[in-house]
């Protein structure tokens, strides 16, 4: 009786999580449908000046996620809702040959996206992309042993504001070369709500793309950082992307994780001359 209820008490709270509204959308512009799909913590607007810098005119749809930059959140599970959603909005809007360019986990949307929807997909930018993160952080370590309710994650929610700034704003300096960037990359940390943040961290652990790249035909474009070594990260791209067919791969010298703070010329170039 007890693992019926439990049973029940799961399926509510997956249904609730996939009743809320896990995404939230700005747009703007004219022409081909372009998705801009913003990293973990990271509000939509990280992308506005990649936009001003593009060459041609697009109809551009920037993604914002429930429980970052002051939305509200949705709780577990954080990830599944958003693809689901966003499924539903190219579905629902009929986004044909549509452009996705996501950074860090924005592009691991976007390879759910090309998995889900190869006829409504026409191309992909990947920025600062792992597929299978865990791999690289903890190798070895199956999916099945993260859980939401681990010392690490109790941890990290029972953080004083004091540590927790310490700790994003330590986070913020490995993220960026830009001194005037670190600021803002800790303000979305700490504008995060907690619990997604913890949580939602758990989820992006847990996924592993490396075998669903057999099954995706879509034009990629993968732009990656130097840091801390150019030759190591070709290396670990190589890698994980190797099951991927139709890509190409850049790497930008002299930059961390936020290419669009660090070598922003450098990526509106590669983005113009991709879009094409």
């Amino acid at each position: 009786m007890k693992t019926i209820k439990l049973i029940i008490a799961f399926l509510f709270l997956t249904q609730f999580a996939f009743s809320q509204k896990a995404i939230f959308i700005s747009k703007s512009g004219e022409g081909k449908p372009i998705i801009f799909l913003p990293g973990f913590t990271t509000p939509g607007s990280v992308w506005n000046e990649t936009i001003k810098n593009l060459d041609r005119s697009s109809e551009n749809h920037v993604v914002s996620y429930a429980g970052f930059n002051g939305m509200e959140p949705i709780g577990t599970p954080w990830y599944s809702p958003i693809k689901a959603q966003l499924i539903d909005y190219i579905k629902s809007n009929n986004l044909k040959n549509l452009t996705l360019i996501g950074h860090s986990m924005g592009g691991n949307l976007a390879i759910d996206l090309s998995t889900a929807l190869p006829e409504y997909i026409e191309a992909m930018i990947l920025v600062e992309t792992i597929p299978a993160m865990r791999e690289m952080i903890m190798p070895g370590v199956p999916a099945s042993s993260l859980q939401y309710d681990s010392p690490y994650n109790q941890q990290t929610l029972a953080m004083s504001d004091e540590a927790f700034t310490q700790m994003a704003t330590m986070m913020a300096q490995n993220m960026t070369n830009n001194p005037s960037k670190i600021e803002l990359l800790t303000k979305w940390m700490l504008d995060a709500d907690r619990e997604t943040y913890v949580y939602g961290f758990t989820d992006l652990l847990k996924l592993d793309q490396r075998d669903q790249l057999l099954n995706i035909e879509t034009k990629t474009l993968i732009l990656g950082a130097s840091f801390p070594d150019k030759e190591t990260v070709k290396s670990n791209y190589e890698k994980q992307y190797a099951n991927l067919k139709n890509k190409e791969m850049k790497f930008a010298d002299d930059s961390k994780h936020f290419i669009m703070f660090d070598q922003a010329e450098w990526l509106y170039l590669n983005i113009n001359n991709y879009l094409q």
